[in-house]
């Protein structure tokens, strides 16, 4: 899987920019990376035990820590760190946005949650 060559946290915007080898880029705003991350607190500990996560409109990542050569950890703002981002998951993140930030809005709608603008 690709490994980024850069990776650019925008904290002003809340974006963390991922460029390829090939060019490829991805701007991925923190909430989307918060409501993804691949940790327990959000995954739950099997298929069906998602956890959806509320409130994270503001959400900033305030750390970006390697972890050895296949991933980073993200560190956010409202003290959540357990999720570690590995280069396969990124990518994916980063190719199936558009569905996946739409999946997201589609089940903060059917919890009776409103996202803040």
């Amino acid at each position: 899987m690709a490994k980024p060559t850069d990776i650019n946290l925008h904290q002003q915007s809340r974006v963390l920019e991922l460029t390829y080898e090939d060019g490829t880029r991805y701007k991925l705003p923190c909430e989307y990376l918060r409501v993804y991350s691949p940790s327990a607190e959000v995954t739950g500990h099997g298929p069906g035990q998602e956890i959806l996560q509320l409130n994270k409109e503001e959400v900033n990542i305030t750390g970006i820590e390697p972890q050895g050569n296949y991933a980073i950890k993200l560190i956010f703002d409202d003290k959540h760190d357990t999720g570690i981002y590995t280069w396969e998951y990124l990518y994916e993140l980063g190719a199936n946005y558009e569905s996946k930030w739409q999946d997201y809005l589609d089940r903060l709608k059917a919890s009776g949650h409103e996202r803040k603008a």
